[in-house]
């Protein structure tokens, strides 16, 4: 919103524009000053090449020539846009051409119209220069083209600037500016005790972190023996084939396992001090571990003990076992290469005698009661056997059914011949009159079959004289036989059984496959100079990080 002014000229009396100077400005306000003192808001590739003052050059330019056309009207809209006029002043050149009735299309036509009339739209003696009090409705304050505007009485007057008081600093300034001095200090002071602590801690920082550290790596790369690492790995496997049954057993025949708990057992006996004492025994275990080349941290005592040395071992011999794959590794270290692989197949050899240990008593047990049946077995037979011999010489008869046999032939061709003479007495009995003389060795032959007869079959089944029947010889004999054959089945039995248990046994075998061979290696395993330092440095700074809250928090208790 623009306010008209109220007051026409700012002047006293009257003042004669002619004697005025072609240097005076005859403007009561200083007309290049919009707020903005010489400040340029257009972008570098926007100023003009001479680089003069926008307002300046407007209020100092000649009028431009009118455009008529629209093509020229749109040429020149766009040559003021190109200009890089700010926001706020093509505004302000809107304003003025609505105010002297000027009907601007938009604000770069209400700066070409404004120009067109001569003035200088961003200048504020133009908005004076322009703006009449009182005008009248059939004038216009626009000049026709080649004319200037007339000047007013009184407009080449300039009042005095009014100078400016000199303003003293007030008791609120006074305790501004002490409170920024108090806030300096204080920002000075908290600086000073950040460095100080920031000293303290580098100081704690070095002494309880940085120096163990720069020892434990002065010790690791340059005092530290070096340790040679030799690796073998080995199976313990089942020597027969994989059991075909349908237990449980069978079920985890041929895996892993099968053979867990002989690992297992294998692995406890290497971590063993009998293990420990054997290879000070046979290698002179504690002799290499007391030597002058070994560092005096890993170095045994000449005097060290048994649980010392045990120590050691434990230290220096790494065994572990693989569940799933039934694979057990071990990492025998030494100072000398060739000393920890003649160390690692001796402990190899150690394992395959321990496995050979572990089953040999469980296959004997096994053979042992096999055997005890199979001999039992035999014994019984042999003695059945016998039994029946005694049996056949006794009663003269090798077989009973044999015996009876021919005596049931014997009776058949008696009976034969009887029945023969019976018809030929009855034939001879059938006459009128018969021969007797004929007749009667007939019938003693048939009396004399007869009694033939039974005394056969008396002989079969009575006992006569002492003499036992061929029907208990029989008997006795069958019972004999029967037991021979029993025997003779157990016995089959017996040697089966033990063909079985010679068979479990053999499964029963353990043996010891190697898989990765102990090679002597060419460069050392130990020390890990760098992990072992960079770990030495973690656990001092956790130490450190540890009992510095304690030590915060224990402060925080007792202050409060």
């Amino acid at each position: 919103m623009t306010t008209t002014p109220k007051v026409a000229r700012y002047h006293t009396r009257p003042v004669d524009r002619s004697a005025l100077g072609a240097g005076d400005s005859g403007q009561m306000f200083d007309t290049g000053d919009d707020g903005f003192g010489n400040m340029d808001f257009r972008r570098p590739e926007d100023r003009p090449a001479s680089g003069p003052d926008l307002e300046a050059t407007a209020a100092t330019a000649p009028a431009v020539q009118r455009a008529v056309t629209p093509e020229e009207i749109a040429a020149v809209n766009a040559a003021i846009l190109a200009e890089g006029l700010t926001e706020r002043q093509l505004k302000r050149a809107f304003l003025i051409a609505q105010k002297n009735r000027l009907a601007p299309a938009s604000e770069a036509d209400a700066v070409r119209l404004l120009r067109e009339a001569g003035v200088d739209p961003f200048s504020r003696a133009s908005i004076l220069r322009v703006v009449s009090p009182s005008p009248a409705p059939a004038e216009s304050p626009v000049r026709a083209p080649g004319r200037e505007l007339a000047r007013l009485p009184g407009d080449g007057v300039q009042l005095p600037k009014k100078a400016k008081p000199v303003q003293l600093p007030s008791t609120e300034q006074r305790a501004e500016v002490n409170q920024a001095a108090e806030i300096l200090r204080m920002q000075q002071d908290i600086a000073r005790r950040r460095r100080r602590r920031l000293a303290l801690l580098a100081a704690r920082l070095f002494a309880f972190v940085m120096l163990p550290t720069l020892l434990a790596g002065w010790y690791f790369y340059m005092i530290a023996t070096p340790m040679y690492s030799v690796r073998s790995e080995f199976v313990i496997q089942q020597a027969g084939p994989a059991s075909t049954g349908g237990s449980l057993g069978g079920l985890f025949s041929g895996t892993a396992f099968a053979t867990s708990q002989d690992s297992i057992a294998v692995q406890g006996y290497l971590q063993s001090r009998e293990a420990m004492a054997r290879l000070d025994e046979d290698l002179g275990f504690r002799a290499h571990f007391q030597s002058e080349t070994i560092d005096p941290l890993q170095r045994l005592e000449a005097d060290a003990g048994l649980e010392a040395a045990y120590k050691v071992y434990r230290k220096f011999l790494k065994i572990s076992f693989d569940t799933t794959e039934g694979v057990i590794r071990m990492d025998v270290i030494a100072a000398d290469p060739q000393v920890a692989a003649a160390w690692s197949k001796q402990l190899i050899a150690y394992a395959e005698g321990q496995v050979d240990h572990l089953t040999q008593r469980l296959r004997a047990d096994q053979m042992k009661d096999a055997q005890a049946g199979y001999d039992a077995a035999q014994a019984s037979l042999a003695e059945s056997q016998k039994k029946l011999i005694e049996l056949q010489e006794k009663f003269k008869i090798l077989s009973s059914e044999t015996e009876v046999g021919l005596i049931v032939g014997q009776i058949s061709g008696l009976e034969n011949q009887l029945v023969q003479e019976r018809l030929a007495l009855a034939q001879m009995e059938s006459n009128a009159e018969p021969n007797q003389a004929r007749m009667e060795p007939i019938k003693r032959r048939i009396a004399t079959l007869e009694s033939q007869i039974a005394d056969l079959r008396a002989r079969m089944t009575e006992t006569n004289g002492g003499e036992t029947s061929l029907a208990e010889v029989q008997g006795q004999l069958l019972v004999a036989q029967a037991d021979l054959q029993t025997r003779q089945m157990l016995l089959a039995q017996a040697l089966q059984a033990m063909e079985t248990s010679r068979i479990e046994a053999n499964r029963q075998v353990r043996y010891l496959s190697l898989s990765v061979s102990p090679i002597p290696p060419d460069e050392p395993a130990f020390p890990r100079a760098f992990e072992n330092t960079l770990v030495t440095m973690l656990i001092m700074l956790g130490i450190y990080l540890m009992v510095s809250m304690t030590a915060a928090i224990l402060r925080e208790q007792v202050s409060s």
